[in-house]
């Protein structure tokens, strides 16, 4: 359908899309390169932590400019669609918390934004949180899962959260997950497949395809995928992970779109590359999009980009609206978010649905 009821409550059912994640407290705060290195750190990369980076959360803390911002990659594309939708009780998130202030915080900002949050509660492990150092706007993130990691499957198969992921029509978990519950995934792809709900999962961090057992869940869940996505520095790592020959970020789209799929349906990769153009592979044929120019002045840190981008992309998505502008809702969004610290959304949207412009070849 072409006509886009965009701000209404009529086209948007109540939980159509349910996110689960891993909900952290991003602390973060502006570093130097001394300090990324100091801690044996990349730039524009995301990791676990290990001991020798624990330090780093009370460091960070004591910076004059640090910020605690709700994060988790799934809970900031699911409140990024929210925001997008203007839809009350549009989308659902659910993860598990700690008992403490931490998860008030996330629970607040979560609710503000008028996502339904169902956290599973650890009394006995303190909330996740994430270290996001910042330098020269680009991001290195360090996840100390803490409570996120203790996540458990029985959990989704509640009375209570049955109903929450037998309603979406969408449902969208990041790579992130896999570390913490593959029973999860699992139980929620077979259910896509089942009920021909659309299932999504993102690359998120190249160490998902490159430790063996997180591999061999993305791998297992591939053919129940509908969406894939991804970034630049992922889909290098999936077509080593996957053995395919080629570097190019367009054809390891079109080789992945390709991948057996149990339902018959086609596959979606879409592999973001910051300012450079996005790539769209559908059975085997990609299309590169232009991302729209932004004057780098304007831009804060660019953590919490691609979340954004599935944010909104997924909003278009269950509005019926083509690959085109579901892309253009992905740049809108982004761009918004890139233009403060984390995912900061204010105001509404001032979005109006159009289709991104494809590069000339």
């Amino acid at each position: 359908p072409t006509q886009l009821h965009y701000n209404s409550m009529a086209s948007y059912s109540e939980g159509i899309l349910l996110g689960v994640g891993n909900p952290l407290l991003d602390i973060s705060s502006e570093v130097d390169m001394d300090y990324v290195k100091k801690y044996e750190l990349k730039m524009s990369n995301a990791i676990l932590a290990e001991e020798k980076h624990m330090p780093i959360y009370g460091e960070l803390m004591k910076n004059k400019d640090v910020k605690y911002i709700a994060g988790g990659a799934t809970q900031n594309s699911i409140r990024v669609a929210q925001w997008m939708m203007q839809a009350k009780g549009a989308t659902s998130y659910i993860g598990c918390v700690g008992k403490d202030d931490y998860a008030k915080k996330l629970t607040d900002c979560a609710a503000g934004d008028g996502v339904r949050v169902e956290y599973l509660e650890d009394a006995d492990t303190p909330t996740g949180t994430c270290a996001c150092l910042i330098v020269d706007k680009e991001r290195s993130l360090v996840a100390n899962l803490a409570a996120a990691n203790k996540y458990k499957v029985d959990h989704m198969k509640s009375e209570k959260i049955v109903p929450i992921y037998k309603a979406a029509k969408t449902i969208y978990a990041a790579g992130f997950f896999i570390t913490v519950s593959p029973d999860t995934i699992d139980l929620l792809a077979k259910h896509c497949d089942e009920t021909s709900s659309t299932f999504c999962m993102n690359l998120s961090a190249p160490f998902i395809c490159q430790v063996p057992p997180f591999a061999k869940v993305l791998k297992d869940n591939l053919k129940y995928m509908d969406y894939l996505f991804g970034n630049e520095s992922e889909a290098a790592e999936f077509a080593k992970m996957m053995k395919y020959e080629e570097t190019d970020v367009a054809k390891i789209a079109a080789l992945a779109s390709k991948e057996e799929s149990v339902k018959g349906k086609k596959r979606i990769v879409v592999f973001t590359q910051g300012s450079s153009c996005t790539c769209v592979a559908v059975e085997g044929k990609v299309t590169c999009y232009e991302v729209p120019k932004l004057d780098a002045k304007k831009i804060v840190d660019s953590n919490g980009a691609g979340d954004a981008f599935v944010g909104g992309f997924l909003s278009q998505q269950l509005a019926g609206a083509d690959l085109a502008t579901c892309v253009d809702a992905g740049h809108y969004a982004a761009q918004v978010v890139i233009q403060s610290s984390g995912t900061n959304l204010e105001g509404k949207p001032e979005y109006k649905p159009k289709k991104a412009d494809i590069v000339k070849a």
